[in-house]
């Protein structure tokens, strides 16, 4: 959506066709525990600021805004309750391309495509720090927080029983302001874990987490880490897998 610079209205359509009629919590659980995974984390809302759960601080979710209807994060939790799987949400805390006031990152038009209106566009998202539609500005990053993000963590970490990890990622624009909001949230659940990118430098949580390589030990200060490596050549979807050393025991 960033890099091909997509408007939200026309972002918003393709909910119209997410219909996951085929999803199987309980076989996904299963799997994972035959294979001897020990945790599962879930994106509940990445970048495009779309949420798997019904959530009452935005309607960008697949409850209200998709004809599957359903809370997809709900049987995933019943499923890790079922096989004693530990359970963890990524959050994008700050990035959010669709609801008003959410953070963007600023991406030339170059890495989706060219385009005839390109320099006029990187003009624009220059600035107004990295967004491309004025639908996105028409809040601050504060009141984004205060009525997304905040409310939504809540969420997370009230509906769903046990939470293992809070993995949030990108923390564009994040001021301490903001993160002492959302941190403050994970007194909600007294054994949950979080990983090093709600702010830098002051919330540095449990554990790093270096992207697409393993670190070496100078890298780590001796602390617990977690490689983000692609299962795929793209680089662009950088979560489905991860390795090393880790605080759940």
């Amino acid at each position: 959506m960033n890099r091909g610079k997509i408007p939200v209205a026309e972002y918003h359509q393709v909910a119209n066709r997410f219909n996951p009629t085929k999803y199987d919590p309980d076989a996904w659980v299963k799997m994972a525990k035959d294979a001897g995974m020990k945790y599962i984390v879930i994106t509940a809302k990445h970048h495009d600021g779309f949420a798997l759960f019904g959530s009452r601080a935005s309607r960008w979710n697949v409850v209200d805004a998709t004809p599957y209807g359903r809370d997809l994060l709900k049987p995933l939790a019943e499923a890790c309750r079922k096989y004693g799987m530990k359970l963890g949400f990524y959050y994008s805390q700050a990035q959010d391309w669709n609801n008003p006031g959410g953070a963007a990152s600023r991406k030339v038009t170059s890495e989706g495509w060219a385009n005839p209106d390109s320099a006029r566009i990187d003009a624009y998202t220059t600035e107004h720090k990295g967004h491309w539609d004025p639908a996105q500005t028409t809040q601050t990053m504060g009141e984004y927080i205060d009525k997304v993000a905040v409310p939504q963590v809540k969420e997370l970490l009230t509906n769903y029983g046990d939470v293992a990890v809070l993995w949030w990622d990108t923390p564009t624009d994040m001021t301490d302001e903001y993160a002492s909001k959302l941190n403050a949230l994970l007194a909600l659940q007294p054994n949950i874990i979080t990983n090093d990118r709600l702010k830098r430098p002051n919330f540095p949580g449990d554990y790093k987490t270096p992207e697409q390589k393993i670190p070496n030990l100078s890298e780590l200060d001796g602390k617990d880490w977690e490689t983000c490596m692609t299962m795929n050549g793209t680089g662009v979807s950088r979560h489905p897998i991860t390795t090393g050393r880790r605080p759940l025991r």
